[in-house]
């Protein structure tokens, strides 16, 4: 750790490397002072907790009537959000997890930094409530959402619950933050952008963060999918992910080798829930999947400007690939490994095929039964949603507003809340 940072920034770095505020025997530095609200301190103030019922539990929850909006914090000075609990109807309400909106401003900005499904934002695709455990997020029983992201802001912060749901929502919280006397210029700004795609766009890569403008970093995504039954029994995660950064045009600086590969598996993927990676949700008989990568140990730094995208390709054996474009399914060909495990073929939807290996031109159309077999990556269209965490220099990052509730709602009692 640098020694020249102030004691604020230093406290930022220690939570991001080490998951707490400095070293535990180390004494607060000057002007630092803990704060915790809750509805029993809904202000934080010092001295003024548990007065509702003289001392005794008496405002442990709040009610969000349908359409109302709740402010859980409206913080004043600088200082560090630590940790976010949550708990109540929200968490086991299916359409409110999709439907309560989650915002936060940072120092008296106008847009919020961060704009969010709350079910989405507190790490799990799809706005599914599953029982895990990461080095940002965690759902203890499947029952609560907690976040230790640090939050740092200058002069305020004010985080808001909208209620777009037709029920009341019960809503149990802890906001857990540091003042401090001030911070440095380095310090920067937690944001979040949640984005969907209904159907994405076939040979077009889905924008896990589009792009800003800035200095900051990347802190990484979960990123949910409902595949098409167009698909079904065809594997959905040979995409790549990408990461444009500083300038990045046509081709970026950083990419994968394919979607489990990024979140650390390989193969394909099962469920497992990790530090740093998992895959919460694999459910092949309906394609659901519901994964998060985040970079903590392998920062993505950016100094200009950064986007984030992963390819829409999936995989399967030629043959099918061939029924499905002559059942008419939209799909495009574009790499084809042999049976024998020799040659790869870059199909990309050119006839005759070209060879990477061999350069070879005399290979029949993909249609002709004389065109090599195998295993067949090939571009193809789902419903898929990510949730993208980053630091900004800026408490506005001039993202497009969050989606309607509609969009946010769209075929998830079909697909994602029913039993199978």
């Amino acid at each position: 750790m640098n020694n020249r940072l102030a004691p604020p920034t230093a406290i930022l770095l220690g939570l991001l490397v080490l998951g707490h505020a400095g070293e535990l025997y180390q004494a607060p530095p000057r002007g630092t002072h803990t704060r915790w609200i809750s509805p029993e301190n809904p202000d934080g103030a010092k001295g003024a907790g548990g007065r509702t019922n003289h001392g005794a539990k008496g405002m442990a929850f709040i009610v969000i009537k349908p359409g109302d909006t709740a402010v859980l914090a409206d913080i004043h000075g600088a200082g560090i959000i630590h940790r976010m609990w949550l708990s109540g109807t929200i968490p086991r309400n299916a359409e409110q997890r999709r439907l309560v909106r989650l915002e936060m401003y940072w120092d008296g900005a106008k847009t919020p930094a961060v704009a969010a499904p709350i079910g989405d934002f507190f790490g799990v695709g799809l706005g599914l409530l599953v029982p895990f455990e990461s080095a940002l997020f965690s759902s203890p029983e499947g029952r609560s959402y907690n976040v230790t992201i640090p939050m740092p802001y200058r002069t305020g912060a004010r985080i808001v619950l909208v209620n777009e749901s037709k029920a009341h929502a019960l809503v149990w919280y802890d906001i857990n933050y540091t003042e401090v006397a001030e911070h440095e210029d380095d310090v920067l700004y937690f944001h979040s952008a949640w984005h969907r795609e209904l159907k994405t766009t076939l040979g077009k890569d889905f924008e896990i963060l589009p792009k800003v403008a800035g200095k900051g970093r990347y802190l990484g995504a979960n990123i949910g999918v409902i595949g098409s039954p167009d698909y079904r029994g065809t594997w959905f995660g040979e995409g790549e992910v990408k990461v444009y950064l500083d300038g990045d045009t046509t081709l970026p600086t950083l990419v994968g080798t394919g979607t489990e590969d990024y979140i650390g598996s390989g193969w394909g993927q099962g469920e497992y829930d990790g530090r740093l990676h998992g895959s919460l949700v694999s459910d092949s008989a309906r394609d659901l999947y519901a994964f998060y990568r985040f970079h903590l140990d392998d920062p993505v730094y950016f100094h200009q400007d950064c986007r984030v995208t992963i390819q829409q390709i999936g995989n399967t054996g030629t043959g099918r690939v061939r029924e499905m474009l002559a059942q008419g399914v939209e799909l495009k060909p574009v790499w084809v490994l042999d049976t024998h495990g020799e040659d790869v073929l870059n199909l990309q939807g050119q006839s005759p095929s070209i060879h990477l290996l061999l350069d070879r031109t005399d290979l029949p159309p993909f249609d002709d039964p004389a065109h090599p077999s195998g295993g067949c990556n090939f571009y193809r269209r789902d419903d898929v949603s990510a949730t993208a965490y980053f630091y900004l220099d800026r408490p506005e990052n001039g993202l497009p507003p969050l989606a309607p509730a509609e969009v946010r709602l769209k075929n998830l009692h079909e697909r994602v809340w029913d039993k199978p």
